[in-house]
């Protein structure tokens, strides 16, 4: 087993994908003081602030779990609640000044460890892989739990 596997599946080849990937998100958020679900928590509220439902299904979380983290994340001073304008009965929740900085800097030095993992291929081939999983997300509905690189509010640095 020590040469190198020549052509991996498709469930192969995306299963040890999500490893690597997770692996290499996870070392970043702990770099960052973050639990992983932290960093994607901060992540996903860049776009803008959520009620808790949306929250929930956003990041695929039950009720429980995704209130254990909006609270732990807010006693570090990250998150907060505050009521909706539009629903005076629904909460949201939205960055602190304090998770926003911590939000840019964990995004921006987690899209470049992210950004190095397909370093080996050509720009052709990195534009392929993006358009293709591009494709297996949106087919999939994935909720925007990480923001496009390339979008024009985060620039890369």
């Amino acid at each position: 087993m020590g040469g190198q596997e020549e052509n991996l599946g498709v469930v192969a080849a995306l299963v040890r994908a999500s490893f690597l990937i997770s692996a290499v998100y996870a070392e970043s958020a702990r770099d960052h003081g973050l639990t992983p679900q932290q960093g994607q928590l901060l992540c996903v509220l860049m776009g803008r602030p959520y009620r808790m439902n949306d929250l929930g299904a956003t990041l695929r979380l039950a009720k429980s779990s995704l209130t254990e983290l909006v609270d732990r994340t807010s006693q570090r001073g990250l998150v907060r609640r505050e009521p909706d304008p539009s629903d005076g009965r629904a909460v949201l929740v939205a960055l602190t000044d304090q998770g926003a900085a911590t939000a840019e800097t964990f995004y921006t030095e987690t899209c470049d460890r992210v950004a190095r993992v397909p370093g080996a291929l050509g720009a052709g081939e990195q534009g392929m892989l993006a358009d293709l999983l591009g494709r297996v997300v949106r087919d999939n509905t994935v909720g925007t739990v990480f923001l496009d690189w390339d979008d024009d509010v985060h620039p890369p640095a």
